[in-house]
């Protein structure tokens, strides 16, 4: 796919097409001339100018056809247009019925508070796509952050990766830094929280001075993995500390829910900016990064794979003593990454291009 505005997450449908998430580009490329005093635009919580317009949308890609099949959607960009936040993941429950998340990125508090942007409220939520192609807000994710602040740090929500099943939908919100799970009448609870500057000790960052000596979680995405358990990656806050970024399992099954996660408790470390992964039928984990420089994020992102030493007993030395080695490298603004029904690897990059976005096929 190509002339997407700031895509982010990829799925397969149960009928095979591919869709993605398009956060959208704000109110449009060249659109505001003057975000100072457009009413468009206001001030987030940590001080950056965002914009509004409706530019989001839902795109799939079926029979070689490419075709915008929701549009409208809430986005929010700088002025220019680029770096959208709005639609962020989407899976699916069945044909034609999915969800999505659309992001926020600030105190979600501050929906409320522009009389002249009415649709604000409609970010920080979790969102229905019927098989008419009509969708409809079915959560407010945000309000669940503003109750009950699960990490006690900065009250701020950002859902981004969706996790879909028959009962409920996982969401990691990257704001919050924690793991929700929303029920189908739209009760949500909490699965767990993350490493973070509120957490006592707090997160050090692993930076040199005079970077900042703490740091986020930033979960990102969340899936399955073989053994049935959620896989949670993070991306990491400021200062984005290379090897820092750290994958998480949580199997409801056995573990205490909702369950506070330690360093200590990583699954797999010594990644950086991690935006999703992907498990492989045959057990690989696909672990993609936005970034790879030493701080920061500077440095093009990279497709890593992790195959498992199936002579281990435990799934935790499978992984942690697998072999590693990229699949593809230099990936400018990699946002998502699904397998295929032909078990062929699909991202989205150039992810916070407004226009310039694209999903390639990268034969596994």
């Amino acid at each position: 796919m190509s002339g997407l505005d700031s895509p982010r997450g990829l799925a397969f449908g149960p009928e095979g097409a591919l869709y993605v998430a398009e956060a959208g580009a704000g109110a449009g490329v060249g659109v505001i001339t003057t975000p100072a005093t457009d009413p468009r635009c206001y001030l987030t919580n940590i001080g950056s100018r965002q914009c509004y317009g409706p530019t989001g949308a839902i795109t799939r890609l079926w029979r070689d056809a490419q075709e915008r099949i929701i549009t409208g959607l809430p986005s929010t960009s700088f002025p220019k247009g680029p770096r959208g936040i709005g639609a962020a993941d989407i899976g699916f429950n069945g044909r034609g019925d999915a969800f999505f998340s659309i992001g926020w990125e600030n105190d979600p508090t501050a929906r409320a508070g522009d009389p002249l942007l009415p649709d604000l409220p409609r970010f920080d939520s979790l969102a229905r796509m019927t098989p008419n192609g009509a969708w409809h807000i079915a959560t407010d994710l945000g309000q669940f952050e503003a109750d009950n602040n699960p990490d006690h740090g900065q009250i701020d929500s950002d859902p981004f990766g969706v996790l879909v099943e028959p009962e409920a939908t996982v969401v990691a919100d990257a704001g919050a830094n924690d793991l929700i799970r929303v029920a189908r009448n739209g009760d949500v609870s909490l699965l767990a929280t993350f490493p973070s500057r509120s957490s006592t000790p707090p997160r050090p960052s692993f930076a040199p001075p005079p970077n900042l000596q703490t740091s986020d979680a930033v979960p990102t995405c969340v899936v399955s993995g073989p053994d049935g358990a959620y896989y949670i990656g993070e991306l990491t806050g400021i200062p984005f500390t290379d090897k820092r970024a750290n994958i998480y399992r949580l199997d409801p099954a056995a573990d205490a829910v909702p369950h506070v996660f330690t360093l200590d408790d990583a699954f797999l470390t010594g990644f950086k900016n991690i935006i999703d992964i992907a498990f492989a039928d045959d057990g690989t984990l696909y672990v993609l990064q936005y970034a790879t420089g030493a701080l920061q994020m500077t440095g093009l992102g990279v497709l890593i794979k992790v195959v498992p030493d199936k002579s281990q007993v435990d799934i935790r030395l499978q992984y942690q003593l697998g072999s590693r080695s990229n699949v593809i490298a230099d990936l400018h603004e990699p946002t998502s990454v699904a397998i295929g029904p032909d078990g062929n690897l699909y991202l989205s990059i150039r992810g916070t291009t407004a226009g310039g976005g694209e999903v390639i096929v990268v034969p596994r």
